[in-house]
């Protein structure tokens, strides 16, 4: 490999959430996180390199991107994905998650329904309530270690609660799904069916597993482009969600219109020019760091796998076809949700994500962050393990 992903890299002492806040967010302070979604990579050099060559310049003023940024972004998505998009659909945001608040406030009123699958990640049902608008689940169904989607009740749930928008999570945090051209269809025909707006969190979609394949919802049919809303970003894909940039696309003249309007609202308009220099330098020239990157992570992946199954086969892996996180049911442990996370926090010292966090379809579960080299994983898993022959005893 020409990069090297197992060089271990100590983030303590720079102000990582994730490494820096335990006490502040009530944890132990000799945890070891795996939980919030950012990596323990070094993001790809190109990167690096591009963001140094800006800051020796000295001046950071306000910055905008010109037409070889869109032309980056454009040939990322039409090469790995074989989508075709156009530079007046780009609304340029520091975020999905400050996207899909604006998209809410833009697109509902005050009591309209918005419609979720949980588990989920947990700001979207935030994006919902916090927004004063009204949260409809349509949970996943979980059989034979998987998770699918309930139709009748999508359909029947958008009818009984005259549904305006629909948060898809695509590829799924954190059950892993990496929905099919067919399963998206479907979907997006009961939505166009009732008039209901689909906003596509697609922030994963270049971390798929061999034999899944990313299908961006909008290039399917020229219905589903005219209601939908892409959302996309280079920050977990190559560790930059601390430079806060986000790439919305959004066809439709008029709904463009009325999010941007939103965006005026809250008073912002230029992004953080490193985060425009970054995504920029990643789209042109990371890829062969990504490709390494998702060889790297499917050795992690099959390294949990392996030590489950062998160690501790009372969690079961729920089979990850794409992202970096993966979702766990510990039922079988037989612990209330209070005791698991003590078993977790307090036994195992591991600061992973509780399932209630994504609605309470996940409790019994925990979601962990595999992004970090082998070493660290290994240890997690031997505290976890240790912590459960503690327990029984």
């Amino acid at each position: 490999m020409k990069y090297n992903f197992d060089e271990i890299i100590d983030r303590k002492g720079t102000n990582s959430i994730k490494y820096d806040f335990m006490i502040e967010r009530g944890m132990p302070s000799d945890i070891l996180p795996l939980w919030v979604a950012d990596m323990d990579f070094k993001t790809a050099p190109v990167i690096t390199e591009a963001i140094i060559k800006a800051a020796k310049h000295g001046i950071y003023g306000y910055s905008e991107s010109k037409k070889d940024y869109f032309q980056a972004v454009y040939h990322w998505y039409q090469s790995r994905f074989g989508w075709e998009t156009k530079e007046e659909w780009l609304v340029k945001t520091p975020g999905i998650v400050y996207a899909i608040s604006t998209i809410v406030r833009a697109l509902t009123k005050e009591g309209d329904a918005v419609l979720i699958q949980q588990p989920v990640y947990y700001p979207f049902s935030q994006s919902i309530l916090k927004n004063n608008r009204k949260l409809i689940n349509n949970a996943l169904v979980y059989e034979n270690g998987s998770y699918c989607i309930d139709y009748a009740d999508f359909e029947e749930k958008i009818k009984a609660n005259n549904v305006k928008l629909f948060i898809l999570c695509s590829p799924h945090n954190p059950v892993g799904r990496v929905w099919t051209k067919e399963e998206l269809t479907r979907m997006g025909d009961i939505c166009m069916k009732y008039g209901v707006i689909v906003v596509a969190d697609e922030i994963h979609s270049d971390f798929t597993y061999p034999g899944h394949l990313h299908t961006v919802f909008a290039s399917i049919k020229e219905e589903f482009q005219k209601y939908s809303i892409v959302c996309t970003a280079p920050s977990k894909t190559f560790n930059l969600a601390g430079l806060q940039i986000s790439n919305i696309f959004i066809p439709n003249k008029e709904i463009r219109s009325a999010v941007k309007k939103e965006i005026d609202r809250t008073g912002y308009s230029q992004l953080n020019m490193m985060g425009l220099i970054s995504c920029q330098a990643a789209y042109e020239g990371g890829a062969s760091w990504l490709d390494e990157l998702k060889a790297y992570l499917k050795g992690n992946l099959d390294y949990v796998r392996n030590f489950l199954s062998e160690k501790l086969p009372q969690i079961k892996l729920v089979e990850p076809q794409g992202t970096y996180l993966l979702w766990l049911d510990c039922r079988e442990l037989n612990l209330t949700e209070e005791e698991l996370d003590d078993l977790i926090i307090n036994k195992a010292k591991l600061w992973l994500d509780t399932g209630s966090m994504f609605g309470q379809d996940g409790i019994g579960f925990q979601r962990v962050n595999i992004a970090c080299p082998r070493a660290t994983l290994k240890q997690a898993l031997l505290q976890l393990e240790a912590a459960i022959k503690q327990h029984k005893q």
